[in-house]
């Protein structure tokens, strides 16, 4: 199948550019250029490209705004690739909260033109074009909202999973665990250089406090603790104290860090006393550690294919009989936190 594509940029030479370098990939066909946001929203009603790229600083609507209405008013999968997407920068966890599948940088580290090898971003567009946006279901009551006597209390660690479409799962998700919420763990694919400012993103919503795990950091209530260090997994350890441990490795079910290695350590440390989450994402990570946190007696769950961006991990785990409970992203704090779930 060939992947229809439009480019979104102001930059005369960087439109130029991107289209001889997508066009050294067989299966990816640039159907049109656009310099500006106006230009961009034609092209998409006109052309219903298989995916967008977009750059972010451009004149009049800026592409974070125009991503938004995108996502909002006709989604489609959006790769970002911009200048902007430099490490610690809080422009891709924005991005990738408002619905980007993924970042790509035009330059490398050293500020160097990152385009002459246009194998990654090949495999970006690749991957967006599998995404498949579904109508939202209807979110439950706020667990701020319920009584505080509902909360379960028996959970010493929560550890939850995703990859594509995660971030903004984690924003719907997270918002609705309280602040005194159990230790959090997790592992979300994404490039490292932008896992700081994502938690940052994430802290801003979250009741409870979001941070970036650190190794041998004991795991308090409260605290949501995000995987961000580069070539290392993230697991826990301990008894009465339990703590983060960042180990290097080979990946794990095709990542590093991987979401399989760290529910594998959950089941083996915490046991019945965890509950285990797999949110959205391609591929498979995830559903064997999850069948083992749900063997150890974990409460485990899902989220349904129908509020997935991709269903692939969840739909692995599911078939696997390592989630208990399949639910909507809406309904998913409510049965982690409450006793009636």
């Amino acid at each position: 199948m060939t992947i229809r594509v439009l480019i979104v940029d102001d930059s005369a030479t960087m439109r130029a550019i991107l289209m001889s370098r997508l066009r050294e990939q067989p299966d990816i066909d640039v159907v049109g250029t656009a310099s500006n946001a106006a230009e961009g929203r034609e092209m998409i009603k006109r052309l219903d490209p298989d995916v967008v790229t977009l750059d972010i600083e451009m004149p009049g609507m800026n592409g974070l705004d125009f991503l938004e209405k995108i996502m909002t008013l006709r989604p489609t999968p959006v790769i970002i690739v911009s200048g902007s997407t430099q490490e610690g920068n809080e422009v891709t966890a924005r991005a990738l909260a408002l619905g980007a599948v993924d970042c790509y940088s035009k330059y490398d580290p050293s500020g160097k033109l990152a385009l002459e090898d246009s194998g990654r971003l090949g495999a970006l567009i690749r991957q967006a074009a599998q995404v498949r946006y579904r109508q939202p279901a209807r979110s439950a009551p706020s667990m701020a909202e319920q009584s505080r006597r509902s909360i379960r209390r028996d959970t010493r660690l929560i550890a939850i999973g995703s990859s594509t479409g995660g971030v903004e799962a984690l924003q719907v998700l997270l918002r609705e665990f309280p602040q005194d919420c159990p230790p959090t763990v997790v592992v979300q694919h994404v490039d490292a250089r932008y896992a700081g400012a994502i938690a940052r993103t994430l802290d801003q919503v979250c009741p409870a406090k979001v941070d970036v795990a650190v190794h041998d950091m004991p795991l308090k209530p409260g605290h949501v603790y995000l995987a961000a260090s580069p070539g290392r997994h993230l697991t826990v350890k301990g008894a009465d104290t339990l703590y983060a441990k960042l180990r290097a490795g080979d990946p794990v079910s095709g990542h590093l860090p991987s979401v399989d290695s760290l529910f594998h350590s959950v089941a083996e440390c915490v046991g019945g006393d965890a509950v285990g989450i797999l949110l959205t994402g391609m591929g498979q990570d995830g559903a064997k550690g999850l069948l083992a946190m749900s063997r150890a007696g974990a409460h485990t769950i899902a989220q349904d294919e129908s509020t997935c961006i991709v269903f692939g991990m969840p739909r692995a785990a599911i078939s696997l009989g390592a989630a208990g409970v399949v639910a909507p992203l809406g309904r998913i704090a409510h049965h982690a936190l409450s006793k009636a779930a």
